[in-house]
């Protein structure tokens, strides 16, 4: 069965505010229950989980906020953008929100890259991290093949590419990241140049893609800590994804002692919208066992 859709007006109008280095941040809680922390990706926001939002709220409190440079949170034109920052972000939302029992994540793309570096900080003891679900992400520099927007914001003339991105670019993009059958509609197409183009967006959209510089620099540890950490972990990949999909996840498997995945494959990169009932099943599938963990712990 289909899962309830919230429409982006109604999703916006149940954010909240948040100040964090002198920046606005909308964030969205409910529920009861464990924490769960939903960490989006580039170059979308939180609304990319509002399929999932009312099952994981019937067993989890929920929060999710829209990242600094992304969707309606504020983004500052002369920043220097860093996963390590919106790593600090999280805490300070969980601190805000009193939250100090071990979190739950769940994680897409650059979320995926941020959920990295709390699993590392899990390891320094700096914040407890009871479990991850990975969703496409690029985790390993070495498998990970930006999609072609992305090496142009990358470029050179990156600032020049954001200047000029439009809706019509954005569906051009489509194929590369969608699966067959499962692209945006006309509406969430909307919905999502809505949220790319609030506060100016296009304009800092170069200055994100120096997470590509920061996956490599800091890979190695975060690897390390995802080997080491004792952070009970599933990638969920769909496998019509060309930039983090099977090759991604044949890496996660290769480095990754005992890895727990789930290939959807005639999914894209965004299993959560394209494939969101499949995406909650495996999801708690995996989470029975680690809740039963956590509550002995």
């Amino acid at each position: 069965m289909p899962l309830g859709e919230i429409p982006l007006g109604v999703w916006r109008t149940r954010s909240q505010a948040l100040s964090f280095n002198g920046h606005s941040i909308r964030y969205w809680t409910a529920g009861r229950g464990e924490p769960l922390l939903l960490l989006h990706g580039f170059p979308t926001a939180s609304h990319d989980w509002h399929y999932l939002w009312k099952p994981l709220v019937s067993q989890y409190r929920v929060i999710a906020c829209d990242m600094l440079g992304f969707g309606d949170s504020a983004k500052p034109g002369r920043h220097a953008y860093s996963l390590l920052e919106q790593a600090d972000l999280q805490q300070a939302l969980l601190a805000h929100l009193n939250i100090t029992e071990p979190v739950h994540l769940l994680a897409h793309d650059y979320g995926s890259n941020v959920a990295q570096e709390l699993i590392f900080r899990h390891t320094q003891q700096r914040i407890r991290i009871a479990s991850c679900v990975f969703l496409n992400g690029g985790l390993f520099a070495d498998a990970h093949r930006p999609a072609r927007l992305h090496r142009w914001l990358s470029g050179p003339v990156g600032w020049w590419v954001g200047r000029v991105f439009n809706r019509a670019a954005l569906v051009r993009s489509i194929p590369e990241l969608y699966g067959p059958d499962t692209g945006p509609n006309e509406s969430e197409l909307d919905d999502c140049w809505q949220l790319l183009t609030h506060n100016q967006g296009p304009r800092v959209f170069h200055r994100l893609m120096g997470y590509l510089q920061e996956t490599r620099a800091n890979g190695e540890r975060w690897t390390q800590a995802m080997q080491e950490g004792g952070v009970a972990m599933r990638m969920i990949v769909g496998g019509s994804d060309r930039i983090a999909g099977v090759r991604m996840l044949e890496r996660y498997r290769q480095l990754m002692p005992g890895a727990d995945t789930v290939l959807l494959p005639d999914i894209g990169h965004y299993p959560h919208t394209e494939a969101p009932t499949q995406v909650l099943r495996h999801f708690r599938e995996f989470h029975a066992p680690v809740t039963r963990r956590v509550a002995v712990l």
